[in-house]
């Protein structure tokens, strides 16, 4: 349900977040506690979904449970996964499983509970524009309120001295299959999409999963599972030289740390943006638990004799597509190490291609006049995730996720999230209200890296006998 709108405050607010992902609901749930925090999050959507088409049955999140929305930066939150099993008397039967990485459909499930206890949360909030009053020192949110069929209800605006920015990702669909996309007919879904056409796609004769990443790999075991023996008449296809595991050893996840994080953003900007391009095996490549859950499944197809009828085929790009009649696609495919051409033709496509992120243009075209560029002409993010704005603009407009550009890899993993909001509360409120740890890493990422508060050595205490000579 939407939420109706409340009386808009004539004083401006402390902070607007626009988008309600996780990013901001975590930014939220913190920001919950600091009585003197006037804050408000809209969301355009009637409510909270994460990622709705791959809560597909058995998946898990890449990150362990400790993730959450604050645990992280406050573990005697309320907040807390923790707390959401113990509030669902689900704590003993969680510590039983033994389980580190949670379902996706839990954690979807966990985000809601707190979403709908949070009063700070407008959803059916469509944020429109967000400009600098210069002669009262605060930012204009002009926002929609739509009805639960999506019909405009109202109109509004509110001012506050801050905003944050957590709108998220959009499903990416690579050019020359956007016209397949859209048309109506062979079903051409994205896997953000995935559970919405399930059925159509598991009807088709023949599906082709496009994409070796995480979502490519969940999609095609899914797939698989729920195919006849024999006659499972699938293809799955992606761009990277292997169907390769995510990089999860304990050192290399030392890059997902606010040590690794200060790092990058401390280097020049030719080479973070050299960093960002090689360091796809550490977010883009697929969990090693699904290829074994993968692999389990072909081999278990193969005890009676026989191949499953299955293509599993990397490197490879696909160069264009288009519809022949009305009931298939044809796919123009090239085999980048073989400088090979051919055509695949299917009855049903899944893209499980990623996303990118939601261009901010829209919205802050009212504050581009004070947007400080890099050399590629994207927003400058100081450490505290503030935009770089012209020094006439008092107030601070923060980001979520959109910093990848600046932060690195860290920036879309939830593991991140909680810390990332506490360091936010704490700049916007001038104070310290979630103190963080000075160190996080083993690793030392530089030669020039600013010291760490590192402990000091502790030595055993030495007893003071109570009888002398005994």
């Amino acid at each position: 349900m939407t939420t109706p709108p409340p009386h808009e405050p004539e004083s401006p607010r402390d902070l607007v977040g626009i988008g309600i992902g996780p990013c901001n609901l975590s930014l939220a749930a913190l920001a919950h506690p600091l009585a003197e925090l006037d804050a408000v999050f809209y969301e355009r959507r009637p409510g909270f979904d994460w990622h709705p088409g791959l809560l597909i049955e058995g998946a898990t999140i890449q990150v362990p449970f400790l993730a959450d929305l604050v645990t992280l930066a406050d573990p005697t939150s309320p907040w807390s996964f923790l707390n959401y099993l113990r509030t669902r008397e689900r704590l003993f039967p969680f510590y039983f499983a033994e389980r580190f990485h949670i379902h996706r459909a839990e954690y979807d499930a966990y985000c809601r509970w707190v979403s709908r206890q949070l009063p700070g949360l407008r959803f059916g909030h469509q944020v429109d524009a967000v400009r600098w009053n210069s002669e009262r020192d605060v930012f204009e949110v002009d926002f929609t309120h739509s009805g639960a069929e999506g019909e405009t209800e109202s109109m509004g605006r509110t001012y506050t001295r801050n905003v944050v920015l957590g709108v998220g990702t959009a499903p990416y669909v690579p050019d020359p299959l956007k016209p397949l996309v859209e048309a109506s007919g062979v079903p051409v879904v994205h896997a953000a999409d995935y559970l919405d056409h399930r059925a159509a796609v598991l009807a088709a004769d023949h599906v082709t999963v496009v994409g070796s990443g995480q979502s490519g790999a969940e999609v095609f075991l899914d797939l698989l599972r729920h195919r006849p023996a024999g006659r499972e008449k699938l293809h799955w296809i992606g761009r990277t030289e292997a169907f390769a595991p995510m990089e999860y050893s304990k050192l290399g996840l030392e890059h997902f740390t606010p040590d690794y994080t200060r790092y990058f953003h401390a280097l020049a900007e030719p080479v973070r943006d050299r960093l960002v391009a090689a360091q796809g095996q550490l977010h883009k490549g697929i969990d090693a638990g699904t290829l074994a859950a993968i692999h389990d499944e072909l081999y278990r197809r193969t005890l009676h004799g026989g191949w499953p009828d299955v293509v599993l085929t990397p490197g490879v790009h696909v160069r264009t597509a288009g519809r022949i009649a009305t009931t298939k696609v044809e796919l123009h495919l090239e085999h980048l190490q073989q400088d090979s051409r051919s055509r695949l033709t299917t009855d049903a496509v899944v893209l499980a291609t990623g996303y990118c992120q939601r261009p901010l243009d829209r919205i802050l075209a009212g504050l581009d006049p004070y947007v400080r560029r890099d050399g590629s002409e994207r927003p400058r993010i100081d450490e505290e995730f503030r935009l770089v704005l012209d020094p006439s603009v008092t107030g601070s407009v923060y980001v979520q996720n959109a910093e990848l550009h600046t932060h690195g890899v860290g920036a879309p993993d939830l593991g991140l999230a909680a810390w990332r909001s506490a360091t936010i509360l704490n700049s916007l409120t001038g104070k310290e209200p979630y103190p963080l740890p000075g160190r996080t890493a083993f690793t030392t990422f530089g030669l020039q890296e600013p010291g760490h508060r590192v402990p000091q050595t502790r030595h055993a205490r030495q007893l003071t006998p109570l009888v002398e000579g005994r």
